[in-house]
């Protein structure tokens, strides 16, 4: 599991790291509250080991903003300075359990297999559940009805049985760690790690530290040996994301990797065999690198034996109220809160240009804002730009003829109406109040299908 530590005590926090890596974990160790809390806000944690006394913000703003950020997220806290309220305060705001200095590493380990037992349960409740709802089965968290998403999980299903690597293509937000997952969790390679890295979030010398590891003595302050993400992904698989921005010196270690399964730890000369998949992801286009003279041209082609390129969400239709759901029951945390129809339809005709993760952060602030109604907010949902209006144009087309404006209106109500009963079209035309063959013809007539 991919664990968060927050601990300014050297003693202790060396300790714990050396006992998690040793038992598969990643670990990405934060001296401060600051630093955990921005860490917090770059990627995703299965766990969160904070203490309480920080310097900075406190053990208790990183459990709240931790559960907040990341609801699925469990937190353990420990403390040299325990009190009965402040253990009742850290139950209250979600945490898993709750320690009291000093503690054996043992105890943490054996709350950390709890969690993934509990991890691995929630997993199987959610593929149960997707059976139900948008959500596809064998892709966590993905979900999409669409032609071109469909066309992609096909790809997904065929080529996750082999060890061919994978380029997925897509804008930024489209969701491309999430099809490397499914790829992983599809493959004979489940049952072993699942290691990420952003390529394009580390400068080149720390990028290939957290690649290849390093041996003691290799650098200032490297007074231990230190595996990287290749020796952690032993058996399983490691997804590079944004390889888009790897500089040209580490695409030459990284290609021999690919070549020969083997490398040295920085400041090493003993050469390590490994047995991995490797699944990349970039934002832009290889070949535009390539022609650049940014990226390796054999290096481009051994990563792309199979490309899978993400549509963006503009081009999902029907989507967008499935996502939107999927997300407003994450954030709702059981309220009853809902999207007028025809803000959803203006949803439906905006073009996302920040695609998933830009709806999945309207959604949250607009349930964060929500009223006592119960109604989420379009001012919430969609940018002042876009208007207020059922279907608001972009700028410069206001003023067009009516029977446009009415086309547009009435086909995104009819994709709104489709999506709400799942594509049943016996009974979207009994909520439209018109005939199958009527309705038929609408859909042919404006492309939807």
């Amino acid at each position: 599991m991919e664990v968060l530590l927050a601990e300014d005590e050297p003693g202790i926090g060396i300790t714990l790291v050396d006992s998690l890596q040793e038992a598969g974990h990643l670990v990405r160790w934060e001296k401060t509250g600051d630093g955990a809390l921005q860490a917090l806000e770059e990627g995703g944690f299965d766990c969160v080991i904070t203490d309480v006394r920080l310097p900075g913000a406190d053990g208790m703003k990183i459990l709240e903003r931790a559960k907040q950020r990341l609801p699925e997220v469990e937190v353990l806290v420990v403390t040299g300075y325990a009190t009965i309220e402040q253990a009742v305060a850290a139950m209250r705001l979600g945490a898993f359990d709750y320690f009291q200095k000093p503690f054996l590493n043992e105890v943490v380990l054996e709350r950390l297999d709890q969690i993934r037992e509990i991890k691995e349960l929630r997993q199987e409740n959610r593929r149960l559940k997707a059976k139900l709802e948008g959500e596809v089965e064998g892709f966590p968290n993905v979900v999409g009805k669409s032609k071109p998403m469909l066309e992609v999980f096909d790809v997904v299903r065929t080529v996750a049985p082999s060890d061919a690597s994978v380029l997925v293509e897509g804008e930024s937000g489209t969701g491309k760690e999430r099809i490397a997952r499914a790829i992983h969790l599809l493959s004979e390679r489940r049952s072993s790690p699942f290691v990420p890295i952003s390529c394009g979030a580390l400068p080149e010398t720390l990028l290939e530290d957290e690649l290849f590891g390093h041996e003691r003595g290799a650098f200032t302050d490297a007074s231990k040996a230190r595996r990287g993400r290749f020796e952690l992904a032993q058996g399983g698989t490691v997804f590079l994301d944004d390889i888009d921005d790897m500089s040209l010196p580490t695409q030459v270690k990284l290609l021999r990797v690919l070549q020969e399964r083997e490398f040295e730890r920085v400041g090493g000369e003993k050469t390590i065999q490994i047995d991995i998949r490797i699944i990349s992801a970039t934002k832009v286009p290889l070949e535009e690198r390539v022609r650049e003279g940014k990226f390796r041209e054999d290096l481009y082609y051994r990563l792309k034996v199979v490309p899978i390129r993400l549509p963006p969400l503009r081009e999902r239709q029907g989507d967008v109220p499935l996502l939107a759901a999927h997300f407003l029951d994450r954030f709702a945390r059981g309220k009853e809160f809902r999207i007028l129809p025809e803000d959803m339809a203006a949803m439906e005709a905006y073009d996302w240009p920040g695609n998933i993760r830009q709806l999945e952060n309207a959604i949250e602030r607009a349930c964060a804002l929500i009223g006592p109604e119960g109604i989420l907010k379009r001012e919430h949902l969609l940018p002042q730009e876009v208007g207020l209006g059922p279907a608001a144009a972009p700028p410069g087309q206001e003023k067009r003829p009516l029977r446009e404006v009415l086309a547009e209106a009435e086909r995104a109500h009819l994709k709104l109406v489709l999506a709400s009963v799942g594509g049943h079209r016996t009974n979207a035309s009994k909520i439209l109040g018109i005939s199958r063959k009527v309705l038929w013809e609408k859909l042919k007539d404006y492309g939807i299908e």
